[in-house]
C-alpha cells in the first residue's frame, strides 16, 4: 500500500512537469489582397516558380525544373551577395493558378522558422479583378523550449507575415486595388 501511493505521488509531482515539456506549435499565417487586374494578368506576373522578381525583397530567382513538381529555386534577397532562401516545388496547378512550396534551406537569422511551407493562389474577385491569397505554415527558428525573443512564435509570425504583406503590398501597386 506505501508503495502504490509512493508511486501515485510520485506520478502526480511529474505530470504536470510532462505537460510544460511540449515542443513548439505549428503556427499558420494568411495574407490577401485584392487587385484590379483580371486574375490570368495576375497569374501571369506570379505563377513561374522560377521567377519571384514580382516580389520587392528578391534580388534574384534562379533555379532548376520550372513548374514542375521537386523543381528548386534559390532566391538572393536584397542585393547581390544578400542572403539567400532554398524552396522546392512540390504541388503545381497552372488551371487552379495556385502553387505550393518548402524552404529547404534557410538560416534562421535571414527568416526565423522551421519546418516552413506555403501556398500561393490567384482567384477571380466578386465584382471583377483577383483576391491573392498567400498562406503558410511553419515552426518558429528555435525548435526547443524558452526560445529568445528574435527566434520565438511571435517573431516567426511577424517575419512571415511581413514577406507575404511586402509582395502583396507590390502587386497592389502594380496593378491597382478594385474600385482606384
Amino acid at each position: 500500500m506505501k508503495r502504490r501511493l509512493f508511486l501515485i505521488a510520485a506520478a502526480s509531482l511529474t505530470l504536470p512537469s510532462l505537460a510544460l515539456a511540449h515542443g513548439p506549435t505549428r503556427q499558420k499565417v494568411i495574407v490577401t489582397a485584392e487587385v484590379a487586374a483580371d486574375p490570368a494578368d495576375v497569374w501571369a506576373a506570379i505563377g513561374n516558380f522560377q521567377d519571384m522578381s514580382w516580389h520587392p525583397a528578391v534580388h534574384s530567382s534562379t533555379g532548376e525544373g520550372g513548374n514542375d513538381i521537386d523543381a528548386t529555386r534559390r532566391l538572393v534577397l536584397g542585393a547581390e551577395g544578400g542572403p539567400t532562401i532554398d524552396e522546392v516545388l512540390y504541388k503545381y496547378s497552372a488551371e487552379k493558378m495556385s502553387y505550393s512550396y518548402r524552404i529547404t534551406e534557410v538560416k534562421v537569422e535571414v527568416l526565423p522558422v522551421t519546418n516552413y511551407s506555403s501556398h500561393l493562389t490567384v482567384k477571380p474577385r466578386d465584382g471583377g479583378g483577383s483576391l491573392v491569397e498567400w498562406r503558410g505554415a511553419f515552426y518558429r527558428g528555435y525548435p526547443n523550449n524558452d526560445p529568445p525573443e528574435e527566434l520565438n512564435d511571435a517573431a516567426a509570425i511577424a517575419a512571415v507575415t511581413g514577406v507575404y504583406q511586402a509582395g502583396l503590398d507590390a502587386l497592389v501597386e502594380r496593378f491597382g486595388a478594385p474600385g482606384s
